[in-house]
């Protein structure tokens, strides 16, 4: 596709000269008259327009030409007629689009007395979707694609495999013609390129944007195809796609996709995390009728609404919800949307919660019902509709607007829903699913009355502060919350620390296991809320890392058990409630030493009896002995001296800390769980878990 001159333009019509009104005057004194009306021909108005047909021109803009031709081929796939999608991304910056479906007609059209392949990529508003005649449901429905595309290209040239034959039509500047080598020669007549198998069939479009058209920065992003093509395999079961990125620096490997599931392979696809039910598949189809012009005249015509749901919900908080008409991803929703989260949240209420004893309380002042965020928290689900001639508000289809979707969806949503919470699922599922909505209610009814008494507190001229909190004159990136075990070690840390821009924490008891509390019983919990309070950036879905008063947060405890055990409250708290803090690597543990000695003016310190033992035997190779080393061994932070704790603990040229991962979170949450198991108050669980992982006992030799 080498780059010419464009075609020369024919020179516009000079307009005939305009008769003055009768007395010579000129109709309008301002300017505005006849004259001022323009119109716009052919493809020249989305040339002059472009945002009205793509969105803008920006990379989501350059993206929507690729998604013309991607839902085109699609289409095909979604009719049965096509197994197979290939996009190309090209070294010149050309994208292909090809897929083996029964290519555009290329004889003559009856009214334009050109081929069908060239009115598709030259007339607004043409194409074989129309009335239902060559698709009964599918993408593209504004005839409006494949032009457009052309329309905002330098180059573009379509072939088709059809009839034996494989036939091309090129385009320089919207002008139809051939490439002969570098030369272009406009016309309208198409090339036949070689002679193919009269049973293969299929399309493919290159075409090279027009850059003055587009911004300076847009880019056609090829993971942000191999997502969008990888949601279409699910629409479309048995479809394979490859996508190829031949660009400098691109893909090495092309990238191949193919799905037999649909959307229950999308929902597990999406599924993060525990499960807290199976995949709930929900289909049905209903008749509606709409009112469309047919001959000029408005007349009712029946349609058939096809809705496909899948749905499981998780143990997180995080959702994730894809919706689709026909082929195509409606990102911003639409009638369907609405009709699926109005059903989703009518049958949880009416079915799964009817008479929750967890919901009692809440019943008596009536704040037991789930909003549609309770039921929808760690829900992931993908509602898809198919029927012919949807309404879609604007060309980027993100949005459907046909009224009588919602009304359907609904039916087959609700319906289906309340089968499967009456007892159609299974019980452990249903009930677990009951318990987390109900949990949900739970904790926003809860939340809702903290943000009020922290209102109340704030209008009284509350700080909002613990009292018990030393903080810093400075706050910030560059500052920290040192969280230590007790007054005891409070104390030394207060002293030694640089009040400037490190705050002192000390906690007076111990921190609520968040891995299995309820949120009202986390926020019930004296020394989370006052570790929330501290930091300041709230807790749970509402967390905002940018509120976070403190750019790190340093967990020093004793190193003992009652300190392991503290240390994995913390962070499991953390994990669930502020987890982006971890995310964004500002969690540390201090690492004081086990075990301190000092040689002459040096101090040498050990973490643990292994790296003592090393120290002592590098000290003795001259002649020292080892009976002359005193080593001290630290039972907590609080028998340290202020110098010792500054210098281990809160001296950032000397401490040691470690980074505390998403994993370390983990298995602080598990820890946690066995903590409570072996320490707890709960004899019986304990005596269960110390038989079930007794390996080298005989559980009939032991007194139970």
């Amino acid at each position: 596709m080498a780059t010419k001159a464009p075609a020369k333009k024919a020179p516009a019509k000079k307009a005939p000269a305009k008769k003055a009104p009768k007395g010579g005057a000129r109709a309008s004194g301002n300017g505005y008259d006849a004259d001022a009306i323009q119109t716009l021909e052919g493809l020249e108005a989305v040339r002059k327009r472009p945002g009205m047909y793509i969105g803008g021109t920006g990379s989501q803009g350059l993206m929507h030409l690729v998604w013309e031709l991607v839902d085109n081929a699609v289409d095909e796939a979604a009719a049965g007629h096509a197994t197979k999608v290939e996009i190309t991304l090209h070294r010149d910056h050309s994208v292909e689009v090809a897929d083996n479906g029964r290519g555009i007609p290329i004889d003559q059209h009856a009214k334009r007395k050109v081929s069908a392949l060239e009115v598709v990529f030259t007339e607004l508003h043409a194409g074989g979707k129309f009335g239902g005649g060559a698709y009964g449901a599918s993408g593209g429905l504004h005839g409006v694609g494949a032009s457009v595309v052309n329309a905002l290209s330098s180059r573009l040239v379509a072939q088709v495999d059809r009839d034996g034959n494989t036939w091309e039509l090129a385009f320089r500047e919207r002008v139809a013609g051939q490439w002969d080598g570098a030369a272009f020669k406009a016309g309208h007549t198409l090339r036949k390129v070689k002679r193919i198998a009269k049973t293969k069939s299929g399309t493919r479009v290159r075409f090279l944007p027009d850059r003055e058209l587009f911004d300076d920065d847009a880019r056609i992003d090829v993971d942000e195809i191999c997502e969008r093509v990888t949601r279409a395999c699910f629409l479309v079961p048995g479809m394979k796609v490859r996508v190829a990125d031949k660009r400098s620096g691109g893909r090495k490997e092309p990238f191949e996709f193919v799905s037999r599931g649909g959307l229950v392979d999308l929902v597990n696809e999406c599924s993060e995390g525990d499960r807290a039910s199976e995949v709930i598949s929900l289909s049905g189809i209903e008749p509606f009728t709409e009112r469309v012009p047919v001959d000029g005249k408005m007349r009712d015509v029946e349609r058939d609404c096809t809705v496909e749901v899948a749905l499981r919900w998780v143990k997180g908080f995080d959702s994730s919800f894809q919706s689709f008409v026909n082929t195509i991803p409606t990102d911003q929703g639409g009638t369907h949307v609405a009709g699926f989260e109005r059903a989703l949240t009518r049958a949880a209420n009416d079915v799964l919660l009817k008479d929750a004893r967890k919901l009692a309380k809440l019943a008596k002042e009536n704040k037991h019902r789930a909003t549609k965020e309770d039921v929808q928290e760690g829900l992931v689900a993908a509602l898809k509709v198919e029927f012919p001639e949807p309404q879609f508000r604007g060309q980027t289809k993100q949005e459907l607007g046909t009224p009588a979707v919602e009304k359907i969806v609904y039916d087959v949503v609700k319906s289906g829903l309340a089968d499967w919470f009456a007892g159609g699922g299974p019980k452990t599922h249903v009930n677990a699913v009951r318990d987390k909505i109900a949990t949900a209610v739970m904790n926003r009814v809860a939340s809702k009355q903290v943000l009020e008494n922290r209102r109340k507190a704030a209008s009284m001229g509350s700080t909002g502060m613990p009292d018990k909190l030393a903080d810093c004159r400075v706050h910030g990136p560059d500052s920290e919350l040192v969280i230590v075990e007790g007054d005891s070690a409070a104390g030394p840390a207060k002293l030694g620390r640089n009040a400037e821009n490190t705050a002192i924490l000390p906690l007076r008891g111990k921190v609520v296991n968040a891995g299995k509390a309820t949120l009202k019983q986390v926020l019930d919990n004296a020394e989370a809320q006052s570790l929330f309070t501290a930091i300041g950036a709230g807790q749970g879905k509402d967390f905002d890392l940018e509120g976070a008063r403190y750019g790190r947060i340093v967990i020093l405890c004793d190193a003992d058990v009652d300190g392991s055990h503290i240390r994995c409250l913390l962070l499991t708290l953390i994990h669930e409630y502020m987890r982006p803090l971890l995310e964004d690597g500002r969690v540390f543990a201090a690492q004081p030493p086990l075990y301190s000695c000092r040689v002459g003016d040096t101090l040498h310190r050990a973490f643990s009896e292994e790296e003592r033992d090393a120290i002592t035997a590098e000290l003795t190779k001259g002649r020292r002995k080892a009976t002359n080393l005193t080593w001290n061994r630290f039972k907590g932070l609080g028998e340290m001296n202020v110098e010792e704790l500054a210098e281990c603990a809160l001296d950032r040229d000397t401490r040691v800390l470690r980074r505390l991962t998403m994993e370390d979170a983990k298995q602080a949450k598990e820890a946690a769980r066995l903590f409570d198991v072996l320490m707890g108050n709960d004899v019986g669980q304990r005596r269960d878990f110390l038989i079930s992982n007794s390996t080298l006992l005989d559980p009939a030799a032991l007194d139970i």
